[in-house]
């Protein structure tokens, strides 16, 4: 049995959390607010903590899987964060979508205290984080992967290691940047198809057993090709704008561009300010709206 620190009990952090306590770890939570998501884990046999320092003390790993650069730097570097309490040889687990500015800068840190990094963002909905079946996306030594393994073990079904810290976050962000692209090129194709009065069913039926079947696609058509939005769910659209944006930026620190990637964020860029659905249908509201359309609620 590990003590386990966990910061941030949002839709993944949630179930994620309640993995480790069910496999008999002694965990230790903070979330932002307090309320039925720490009711519910502390009844689970999980303790609670007034700040993220207090979740860390005397932590053998400690899990962060919050939403940005700026609650992850709250949550790891700010006077009372967990970095106060790292003791030498802690694993520092940061699952977060960040950028990979930050993850660097974070390992840096870290690495003052004698403690491990391990950059470890995820793949995989709510559901499989309920059910320890999320895929782990792992930059990291492989010595220190090793010393991480049995823990992370419980929360995925797979853990891919791409290399140094760092890649981990690098995959994150490329593969959030095709979920965008795919999202965005969905809606425009849909309302394509509504101009040139394509049968719907006919359309979802192509599409889902078509070459361009890709996961994106087939949770998102059926409701794109009704222009009913109420039936779409996707990741939440700010979400999507910042992994996006993330993305560009590391494009640029490489020295390289992206320009099908810079057309989808643009899109993202004025769903996030101008409509008022807030996960991935946000797109059929931009598009159909620069088209002079606008679908069903």
């Amino acid at each position: 049995m590990a003590k386990i620190g966990f910061m941030g009990l949002g839709l993944m952090g949630s179930g994620m959390a309640a993995s480790l306590v069910k496999a008999g770890h002694d965990v230790t939570v903070w979330n932002r607010s307090q309320g039925s998501k720490c009711t519910e884990i502390e009844k689970l046999g999980a303790k609670l903590a007034p700040t993220p320092e207090g979740a860390a003390k005397d932590a053998d790993m400690v899990i962060s899987m919050v939403a940005d650069d700026i609650a992850s730097e709250r949550v790891w570097m700010a006077e009372d964060g967990a970095l106060s309490a790292a003791k030498p040889g802690m694993i520092a687990v940061e699952c977060s979508t960040i950028s990979h500015t930050h993850v660097r800068r974070l390992a840096e840190e870290v690495s003052k205290k004698g403690a491990i990094y391990i950059d470890c963002p995820v793949n995989g909905p709510p559901a499989d984080a309920a059910t320890g079946n999320l895929v782990l996306l792992v930059g990291a030594d492989p010595e220190d992967l090793e010393k991480a393994r049995p823990i992370l073990e419980v929360i995925s079904k797979s853990i891919l290691h791409f290399g140094a810290v760092g890649t981990g976050t690098g995959f994150k962000l490329l593969n959030n940047m095709l979920g965008a692209v795919h999202v965005a090129a969905i809606a425009e194709v849909s309302h394509l198809a509504q101009k040139l009065e394509l049968n719907a069913e006919t359309l979802i039926a192509a599409v889902e057993s078509g070459p361009c079947a890709s996961p994106h696609t087939v949770r998102m058509i059926r409701a794109m090709a009704h222009n009913k939005l109420s039936e779409q769910t996707g990741l939440a659209i700010g979400l999507r704008e910042k992994d996006t944006r993330y993305c560009m930026a590391m494009a640029e620190a490489n020295m390289t561009g992206l320009s099908i990637g810079k057309a989808a964020y643009g899109w993202y860029k004025e769903a996030l300010s101008s409509v008022a659905k807030e996960d991935d249908s946000a797109m059929l509201q931009v598009i159909a709206a620069n088209n002079g359309f606008v679908p069903e609620q």
